[in-house]
């Protein structure tokens, strides 16, 4: 099954969904005394759905700064990306808006596959120089040098997950218009534009229109140590699919083993990026009938050889069963819990995330570089529970906004905790506690781009790989003139994209097949591509009256049944 999404309105090709339905039932024995009769009603089976629905948001710098050029959705058709959700309007704009309190770099995150309008619906605005209306996405008649433009694709696979391709196609220049000076350095009219522009394609992790370059960053990941998180009797169980881990193959897949999978690969992709990171790791867990401590605290102190961190985070499975079933106190490294997933021995209960964020914030503090941006991510399958003991609780809320305010709003850390960004990752649980917890450095929480929502476990690896892109300069797919980004676009199946951008994938010269690149998940994750385009201003007269035509297009294919190869014809 496939889909190809055409960003024009007389190009949409529409997906095709197939039912069928068989029924079978016995007959009636014939004798008049014993008689019996078995039947299955109403048997059906109903083919899968895939369904790739695209937002994005263009701009236009023409000499006075970026301004919104066109955005789907735009409920108000002013340019800039907004929906009306639930008799809400919701709103993100990519660039400070004095009008706009929501106004902090980045498309609408709650965009999914229930509010995402059809492409039919797509308003493509006025051309900002020439105010003439637009009747696709790129349609700009007066560019000079000095000019650019990006557009910013959110892309969003419903139902099944699937690989994707961007591509384009009918490309076409013609020299146009032989104007006297442009007959003096082009004398046959060739069409020169798309030579003359420089273009970028890349991840846009973000999803805020603009390139994001390498910063340093000190990360603590607070992961959720409780006892859910493993064993079968609280639903750790996630399948009984064989997982390998370091090595080791287990008989059955735990959430605590996709943590270990998603987390080790953050850290993989940090090492290969360069990335001038610090990271360092919490846990947290509840409390044990035997104590009245929150089993919470310090798994590997922040450092920057991210070796040592992988080290830490190998062994998930014994780690979690040392504080959950251990004799208190409690030590990840003791040895002598029980990791056995269907163990039933005395496991500690509940989940104490507000002592879990405090002790992150307190390593942040004490070991965090100067200068360098602050995140904490925060990692749990259900709502904080104080236990039984009589330790005093600590809020979740309150203790994420106090990370989140820094100086002056510290509770348990001290008054010199610095500024920290608090991005939440909800397994399988109860959602609105981590939702709240969320939140940009120095802003206020339940922010739903620092939130992720996971209904199936198995996506975890996915989300890490997008904070860990997050976490460094975002991943440039191309750059070079727009006509070769164009022609590698339309080439064959197009440029074939990567759903985790943690692993190691190299877009132009890997096989589209290859065993690090990943299929695209509704996984509660924005995954973003952005293609940006500037005019230099040292091109001359040749490309007067030049124009350069093309089509910009997503195809998709499931990822069940199909090895990411693409189909045989483009």
């Amino acid at each position: 099954m496939n889909e190809k999404l055409r960003l024009s309105r007389r190009k949409v090709l529409a997906g095709i969904g197939v039912v069928g339905l068989a029924s079978a039932g016995a007959g009636a024995g014939t004798s008049a005394f014993f008689s019996d009769e078995e039947e299955f009603v109403d048997n059906s089976l109903v083919a899968g759905e895939l369904d790739l629905l695209v937002d994005w948001q263009q701009t236009y710098d023409f000499g006075d700064g970026q301004t919104f050029v066109s955005a789907h959705p735009d409920h108000d058709g002013d340019g800039e990306q907004s929906v009306e959700i639930d008799g809400e309007i919701a709103k993100y704009s990519d660039f400070p808006d004095e009008e706009d309190a929501d106004s902090n770099g980045a498309n609408i995150p709650v965009l999914d596959c229930d509010n995402v309008p059809p492409l039919s619906e797509a308003d493509f605005g006025v051309d900002p120089v020439t105010d003439e209306e637009m009747d696709t996405l790129v349609q700009f008649t007066d560019v000079k040098p000095g000019d650019a433009g990006e557009i910013t694709f959110s892309l969003h696979l419903c139902d099944n997950p699937g690989y994707l391709w961007m591509q384009a196609d009918n490309i076409s220049e013609d020299g146009g218009v032989h104007t006297e000076p442009e007959m003096a350095v082009d004398p046959d009219n060739l069409g020169d534009l798309g030579d003359a522009i420089n273009a970028r394609l890349w991840y846009d992790e973000d999803c805020d229109n603009v390139y994001d370059s390498a910063e340093s960053v000190d990360i603590m990941l607070t992961l959720d140590f409780s006892g859910s998180m493993l064993y079968d009797e609280y639903g750790g169980l996630v399948s009984n699919d064989e997982i390998q881990l370091n090595g080791n193959t287990y008989n059955e897949t735990t959430k605590i083993d996709l943590v270990e999978l998603g987390a080790r690969q953050f850290i993989d992709f940090l090492q290969n990026a360069g990335a001038d990171a610090q990271v360092g790791v919490a846990y947290l867990d509840g409390e044990g009938s035997d104590d009245n401590i929150p089993r919470t605290g310090i798994l590997q102190e922040l450092t920057t050889d991210l070796s040592v961190v992988d080290g830490a985070l190998t062994g998930l499975r014994q780690k979690l069963a040392n504080v959950v079933t251990g004799s208190a106190p409690s030590d990840p490294s003791d040895g002598d819990g029980d990791p056995d997933p269907f163990s039933t021995n005395g496991i500690a209960t509940g989940t104490y995330l507000g002592e879990g964020v405090d002790d992150a914030q307190t390593e942040l503090d004490a070991n965090g570089r100067p200068g360098a941006e602050k995140q904490t991510i925060v990692l749990s399958d259900g709502e904080s529970f104080n236990g039984t003991g009589s330790t005093q609780f600590s809020s979740p809320e309150d203790a994420a906004a106090s990370a989140r305010a820094g100086p002056g709003g510290a509770i348990s850390p001290s008054p010199s905790s610095p500024e920290t960004s608090v991005y939440t990752i909800n397994v399988d649980g109860s959602a609105s506690t981590l939702a709240a917890m969320a939140g940009p450095a120095g802003g206020s929480g339940d922010d739903p781009a620092f939130f992720n929502d996971i209904d199936d476990p198995l996506d975890i690896p996915t989300v890490f790989g997008n904070l860990a892109a997050q976490a460094t300069q975002e991943k440039v797919i191309m750059e070079d003139t727009l006509a070769n980004v164009l022609a590698e676009l339309a080439d064959g199946n197009g440029i074939p994209l990567d759903g985790n951008r943690a692993t190691l994938y190299e877009e132009l010269t890997d096989p589209a097949d290859d065993p690090d690149r990943e299929a695209f998940r509704n996984a509660g994750v924005m995954h973003c591509v952005a293609l940006s385009w500037e005019l230099p201003f040292e091109i001359g007269n040749e490309i007067q009256g030049d124009t350069l035509g093309f089509d910009l297009g997503f195809y998709t294919e499931q990822e069940r049944h199909n090895d990411g190869a693409g189909p045989q014809v483009a």
